[in-house]
């Protein structure tokens, strides 16, 4: 078996690419909601200033559209798994630029920066690819929206989208 067809494994990834088809529905309803979201094994939660009834219909639609087919919603671009990506191509670009021992750090610092640019660089497309293979699936047979429940802590509101897979 696959390490990714484990069930924890793929039911964090479900959850993962529903989580960011959800955020692309409530976005292309309110281009200016600043969203962040969390996937978990129960489902995902979204923090930010948006209605209950928003998140439930946002997660029903975006269900609905992976089902038909736009795989694309399960991707995000400002998905940790690109700023993941970036972070660690970026420190073994550095690392790298830094092993040539004959220089003194300063001296590296030039090969350094552009090691570490040129990382950030491959690591955008790269992430993407990540989420599509790795991080996020659309197989979601089986998987139905059990519930959403807000919370708020402190100034935060928090949505818990609970899903169910069978």
């Amino acid at each position: 078996m696959n390490i990714l067809e484990t069930p924890v494994i793929a039911r964090m990834r479900r959850n993962h690419a529903l989580e960011h088809a959800t955020i692309h529905v409530l976005t292309q309803r309110n281009p200016y909601l600043r969203l962040v979201g969390r996937t978990g094994l129960r489902g995902f939660y979204l923090y930010g200033e948006v209605e209950t009834e928003e998140v439930a219909s946002a997660a029903s639609e975006a269900l609905a559209r992976l089902r038909a087919g736009e795989r694309y919603l399960a991707i995000h671009p400002r998905c940790g798994t690109n700023l993941a990506t970036a972070g660690v191509l970026a420190g073994l670009a550095s690392f790298i630029a830094l092993s040539e021992r004959r220089k003194s750090r300063l001296a590296q610092l030039p090969q350094v920066l552009l090691a570490a640019t040129a990382a950030v660089i491959v690591a955008q497309p790269l992430g993407l690819a990540l989420q599509e293979y790795v991080t996020t699936s659309t197989d979601l047979d089986g998987v139905t929206i059990e519930g959403v429940r807000r919370q708020v802590r402190g100034n935060v509101t928090v949505h818990e989208v609970i899903i169910k897979s069978q």
